[in-house]
């Protein structure tokens, strides 16, 4: 997935993005081990699960999609997670039937 996928960059974080054969995307959150504090990552986790829960329709269809935390990410919300992927330019990929 990291070798194959493309890889998108935002402020404190990365998409790695890859289609897959399937009719629905998957999510794969990573956290660097510098951020401190399970509760912490944990709480991240759950932001970023609950944001594309919400807006699937940004992301690409088809693919999977690993979301990538650096240490220096900031989080406010779940609004903020949104707003950031969406200033991303995203991959276009074909969609097969």
């Amino acid at each position: 997935m990291y070798r194959k996928g493309t890889r998108v960059r935002g402020k404190g974080f990365a998409l790695v993005i890859m289609q897959n054969s399937l009719s629905y995307n998957r999510l794969g959150v990573s956290i660097h081990r510098h951020v401190r504090g399970t509760v912490q990552r944990n709480r991240i986790k759950r932001i970023i699960k609950e944001s594309f829960r919400l807006r699937r329709e940004i992301f690409p269809q088809s693919c999977d999609i690993v979301f990538t935390v650096r240490p220096n990410f900031s989080l406010n919300g779940p609004a903020s997670i949104m707003a950031a992927v969406m200033n991303l330019k995203m991959p276009r990929f074909k969609v097969e039937n």
